[in-house]
């Protein structure tokens, strides 16, 4: 209770922690690399509070990326089942949030291009959380569909080493790789 409440009160104190994010990645044969993201405080604010505020706490630490579909996406980001050290659980990977509140949608006229940072959601536009995708290829489809957040500027090679899931659902069998680092860049 103390921790959602320190980190509801540092979405609160600054609505901007950062410009972006590194992420250490790793999977059953040790580290691939890191990814540096570029976050848009000034296209979506408040995800990039929620995303920050995560991050900051160690939240994202050891969470895999649990759907991965070639040529679409590599989605993460579910801290509540995605934790390979806390609460893991594959099968409900992927259906869960933070203890922080949904996010109201903040729809941009960005394009899904390839590296694109979004914000996961369910079917309703204001129901993102911490979940959050980096596009393997362009996907205009999701423009103005889903809130976009970023973009990787630096270790695409590494997203594109993330271990593929299934071809249809992405559901990623055996091990999935894993952020064992987030860490908030100034």
């Amino acid at each position: 209770m103390l921790r959602n409440l320190t980190l509801a009160l540092g979405l609160l104190a600054s609505p901007a922690l950062a410009t972006g994010l590194s992420i250490d990645v790793a999977g059953e044969g040790g580290a691939k690399g890191t990814v540096t993201i570029d976050l848009f405080e000034d296209v979506a604010p408040n995800h990039v509070a929620q995303i920050t505020a995560l991050a900051s706490s160690g939240q994202y630490d050891g969470v895999v990326f649990h759907r991965v579909i070639d040529g679409f996406m590599a989605q993460t980001g579910d801290v509540q089942f995605g934790d390979i050290n806390d609460g893991f659980n594959i099968r409900l990977a992927g259906t869960g949030g933070s203890d922080l509140g949904n996010i109201k949608a903040e729809f941009s006229d960005l394009s899904f291009d390839r590296g694109v940072v979004g914000m996961a959601r369910s079917q309703s536009p204001d129901s993102a959380n911490s979940q959050f995708f980096i596009m393997f290829e362009p996907g205009p489809f999701l423009n103005g569909q889903y809130t976009i957040v970023g973009k990787v500027t630096d270790g695409m090679d590494v997203v594109d080493g993330i271990k593929r899931g299934h071809p249809r659902s992405g559901a990623v069998s055996g091990e999935p790789d894993r952020m064992t680092k987030v860490t908030v860049t100034p």
